[in-house]
């Protein structure tokens, strides 16, 4: 049984399949026009859907609410600052809204984004600026009877051979997303994350990481990975230098 009680309970809605067809026809099929009381079971984002502990809500009756420099900005920036080792940290209140400040600052009409998969708002903001979003998922990916505990890696072969194709000039940042959040949660492994970086480096092409899901990545790795059970997330600042990273 699971190591805790839930202390919270909120009501979900349970409608009949005839409500279901007849809103599902009123938005002509499009999920994102339901109202959120029309969905019993919303599969659209895990985001912001796991219970808070008693710990995490006490937490934010404490939190330093002050509009500037307040004590959970400062424990906010050591603690990532102590995992990634970089020391300008930006926050935003959304992935996708640090997708756009990333993105608009980086891209040019034209230009070719890869990635093992695009989250669908991360597709969203580099076809806003009118660059091309290419996913390259692993072979494993598409076999969803294998059993590969890295099925969320990129496609390395066709990762070199893009950046150095015809449309190589045109790659102006490689994203790697872990977990693959696009395809299907699945796991990177850090084999496949160090030749990623070593064809990027090789081709002049920065790497980023859409990092959202690295806790789950990290501790998949310790299970999965030769020589990487017994270390944990955080890195040698030895190594820190070659990556750069998006939340």
């Amino acid at each position: 049984m699971e190591p805790y009680r839930i202390k919270v309970v909120e009501p979900i809605p349970v409608t009949t399949r005839q409500q279901r067809e007849a809103a599902l026809k009123r938005v002509n099929y499009n999920l994102f026009d339901l109202r959120a009381e029309e969905v019993t079971i919303d599969l659209l984002t895990d985001s912001g859907t796991g219970a808070l502990s008693a710990a995490q809500l006490a937490a934010g009756m404490a939190g330093d609410e002050s509009y500037s420099g307040s004590r959970s900005f400062y424990r906010f920036h050591e603690t990532v600052t102590e995992l990634t080792g970089y020391a300008h940290i930006l926050p935003a209140h959304q992935g996708r809204a640090a997708e756009r400040v990333l993105f608009t600052t980086l891209l040019e009409r034209g230009d070719l984004v890869l990635s093992n998969t695009h989250f669908d708002t991360t597709r969203a903001n580099v076809e806003l600026n009118e660059a091309e979003a290419r996913d390259l998922p692993c072979p494993e990916a598409k076999n969803l009877d294998s059993t590969d505990p890295f099925k969320g890696n990129i496609d390395l072969d066709a990762l070199a051979r893009t950046l150095s194709g015809p449309d190589g000039s045109r790659v102006a940042v490689v994203v790697m997303t872990i977990t693959n959040n696009g395809g299907g949660g699945q796991p990177v492994s850090m084999e496949n994350l160090k030749r990623t970086a070593a064809l990027c480096r090789q081709h002049g092409v920065p790497l980023f990481l859409d990092a959202a899901r690295f806790a789950e990545n990290a501790w998949l790795v310790t299970r999965h990975e030769q020589g990487y059970r017994d270390r944990t997330p955080g890195r040698s600042r030895r190594r820190r230098s070659a990556w750069r990273t998006a939340a």
